[in-house]
């Protein structure tokens, strides 16, 4: 499957055939464009190494920040001034972009330093990503965990040259940059050096080695070169006083001749870094290039193996496989990495953010990764006891709150989803202290006192992170605790208003009232009552999703606020452009119109996703976008905490996911290739292991031991689903 990835799908504004039907309706009020980056990446690894431009939000390609409408170009076309590591995924205005450590091959004075070349002839492909500069370097960058691995081929100049630029961070626009506020680097001995920067009061190590050993190895500060010099240390970094400083290898290169970095990062000190270069690259010899790419392409394959679909076609096979690919790309698992407290044990930053990832990306890994999934459960678990709450993102920085405004308890969502799961490994005692005090943070005191908060989807928030911690109360045995959360989980009723069906008035973060008022909560047949029965709810949810209404136009480049204000008050669903309602089409399941959930993601999945550069209808945030294509396309969808699988028509004849209790085949009969334009199928039966399945669910457990589930599909909608309604706990 590695060979049907392409990560240059997102790279670009959202280029997709026009939409038709339910999608013409649809409105997309965030950047059109998929925010990803083609860099060489390995699955859940700390590293990842792409050119860079300084454009948003990756480093690479052609835009400038944009929050809203279609992307505005800073770049004619593709350009990078040389290679750095760390990138976001897919993600918006994260305000933390790395891009450390800038690696520029040259055969340019280092005046030029800085200089953005044309890039020509990319190539990339999962752990590999490769570009020529116009200077006729050809530059191929690879990763391990904790490594990246950079060979750069020269034409035959005189002084050709690799530069690394300590001093450079974050991207070239205007409060993009990051200035390190202390470094030091050091030239340990020929081809070897290592140094350190603090940058965001986090210390990022570097242990580098060069295999260009006849060429010069010097210090630089300001373009200047130190001959002799073999220390740079500066202890109080400001903007104003900050020049560029780094290190420089140097001499004359033959035609086709090949020079290797490597680098190991840590962020605890040199010598864990040279012991992470050492375990990800070996030790001895010059050449590591070739071994680590091909270990990591190893990876990658035995992970892009878990799921195998029957694609109709290249294309389909290429959208499903990079969206997998780009699923499992963050956050980012840094065992024994943490810098801010001495414990040993599980690390993670790249958490951008909780609220983009919890409802899709979260089960996937979860689903094909469980081991990952406990070690990211405990690194939450240490971030709270050390930090003091929850994170909702948490980047390579301390302070994990600074997300907070988009949602709360979603770290509860996913630990009840591994204790249901009863998955080994978390301390279950442990976990019920934290997840029960970080309840009354933030927004929480709010909810206690008062029985709402606002925003007012942290009131929806906070009463479902109750009724997850209720299950980890359960699985620990304090009833006392149990019957408390399952009365403050009933306080969602106090987030809508009786006579609309909807939310109340307040602010929305990136949506509107419509947007939020359509989630999967933990009781859906109370909230289906409150809105005045199960028709009353589908027509809400029919207006929600466009059913006769007329194609919309979607914001264009630098919208204004007229324009983005009228778009908000159709109050209709954001197209997958968007988290906010991204479960919303599997509310029909709960008023027993699961055709109509049929409709909707059929029409998502074949018009809001394709190949190429602008293969994406909005930000692939982390990946959480992605992973809502893979699983909306197998026929299935995770209710994010509560154990639960609803099943709908797959978008392939057949799929084989390798779960831990065994691979779970998906099966259908009666299936119709779907494309663009075309109509929806519907589920007309469905047997699990032979036997007839009413429901139109599964259980976590039902799903992670495999088995064989066979769906039948037709053109038209049938019974199945109409009298059965996935699990409701009713308020009290």
């Amino acid at each position: 499957m590695i060979g049907r990835v392409d990560p240059f799908i997102g790279t670009e504004a959202t280029d997709l055939p026009p939409r038709s039907g339910l999608a013409a309706t649809w409105w997309w009020p965030k950047p059109q464009v998929g925010n990803t980056h083609p860099g060489a990446t390995y699955p859940l690894g700390m590293v990842s190494a792409c050119a860079y431009s300084g454009a948003y939000p990756t480093g690479y390609g052609r835009y400038d920040l944009g929050t809203e409408g279609l992307p505005v170009p800073i770049h004619e076309r593709a350009v990078a001034s040389g290679f750095t590591h760390f990138q976001q995924s897919g993600t918006g205005a994260i305000r933390k972009y790395y891009n450390y450590f800038r690696v520029t091959p040259m055969i340019e004075p280092l005046d030029e330093l800085g200089r953005q070349w044309e890039i020509v002839d990319e190539t990339a492909e999962p752990g590999y990503y490769g570009a020529t500069l116009e200077n006729g370097i050809r530059a191929e960058l690879t990763v391990g965990p904790k490594s990246a691995v950079h060979r750069y081929t020269f034409p035959r100049h005189r002084n050709a040259r690799v530069v690394i630029d300590f001093s450079l961070g974050g991207l070239g626009i205007p409060y993009g940059e990051t200035i390190p506020l202390r470094a030091k680097l050091e030239s340990i001995g020929p081809g070897i050096a290592q140094g350190e920067i603090v940058v965001e009061g986090t210390p990022l190590a570097v242990y580098i080695e060069c295999d260009a050993s006849s060429w010069r190895q010097m210090l630089w500060y300001d373009r200047r070169l130190m001959p002799g010099g073999t220390r740079l240390a500066f202890d109080h970094i400001r903007p104003t006083t900050l020049r560029p400083f780094g290190l420089m290898w140097a001499g004359p290169s033959e035609p086709g001749q090949s020079v290797e970095v490597r680098i190991g990062f840590s962020l605890r000190g040199v010598e864990q870094a040279k012991a992470n270069l050492r375990a990800d690259c070996g030790d001895g010899g010059h050449s590591r290039f070739a071994s680590r790419r091909e270990r990591t392409r190893k990876t990658w394959r035995r992970q892009l193996k878990t799921i195998a679909v029957d694609a109709a076609s290249a294309e389909r096979d290429t959208v499903f496989t990079t969206a997998l690919y780009h699923s499992l790309i963050k956050p980012c698992l840094a065992p024994e990495e943490s810098p801010f407290w001495p414990t040993e044990g599980p690390f993670v930053f790249d958490l951008s953010t909780m609220w983009d990832i919890y409802r899709t990306q979260l089960p996937l890994i979860t689903a094909l990764m469980p081991e990952r999934a406990v070690e990211l459960g405990t690194a939450l678990l240490t971030i709270c006891e050390e930090e003091g709450n929850f994170p909702i993102g948490y980047r390579m920085a301390r302070g994990s709150d600074r997300f907070s405004r988009q949602g709360s308890a979603l770290a509860q969502t996913f630990l009840a989803d591994l204790c249901q799961l009863e998955l080994p490994g978390v301390d279950w005692d442990w976990a019920l202290v934290h997840m029960h005090t970080d309840l009354r943070r933030t927004y929480g005191e709010d909810f206690l006192l008062r029985g709402h908060a606002h925003p007012i989807s942290h009131t929806l928030d906070l009463a479902f992170g109750y009724w997850c911690t209720a299950k980890v109360a359960e699985r620990v045995g304090d009833r006392a605790l149990v019957e408390q959360f399952r009365g403050l989980s009933s306080r969602w009723r106090n987030a809508f208003d009786p006579e609309t069906g909807l939310l109340v008035d307040s602010t929305f973060y990136e949506g509107s009232r419509h947007n939020y008022s359509f989630r999967l909560l933990h009781d859906m047949r109370g909230r289906i009552d409150l809105a005045g029965g199960d028709d009353r709810f589908v027509a809400m949810l029919d207006a929600f999703f466009g059913y006769g209404a007329e194609p919309v136009r979607q914001p264009g480049l630098q919208p204004g606020l007229e324009e983005m204000t009228a778009g908000y008050a159709l109050g209709r669903f954001e197209g997958m452009n968007n988290e906010p309602d991204m479960d919303a089409p599997w509310a029909y399941h709960y008023a027993g119109r699961p055709d109509r959930t049929a409709e909707v993601v059929h029409a998502a999945v074949q018009q809001q996703f394709g190949t190429g550069r602008g293969g994406l209808p909005g930000n692939d945030d982390s990946g959480g976008l992605s992973s809502w294509y893979v699983w909306a396309s197998l026929g299935l969808f995770p209710v994010a905490g509560q154990n639960l699988f609803l099943v709908n028509a797959p978008a392939h004849a057949e799929s084989r996911i390798a779960m831990s209790g065994g691979d779970l085949a998906i099966e259908t009969k009666g299936f119709v290739e779907p494309h663009h334009d075309g109509p929806a199928q519907y589920v007309q039966s469905v047997t699990l292991n032979g036997d007839p399945l009413e429901r139109t669910w599964l259980r976590g457990d039902e799903v992670h031991r495999g088995g064989r589930l066979l769906i039948e599909l037709g053109p038209e909608p049938g019974a199945w689903g109409a009298n059965a309604r996935p699990p409701s706990t009713p308020s009290g």
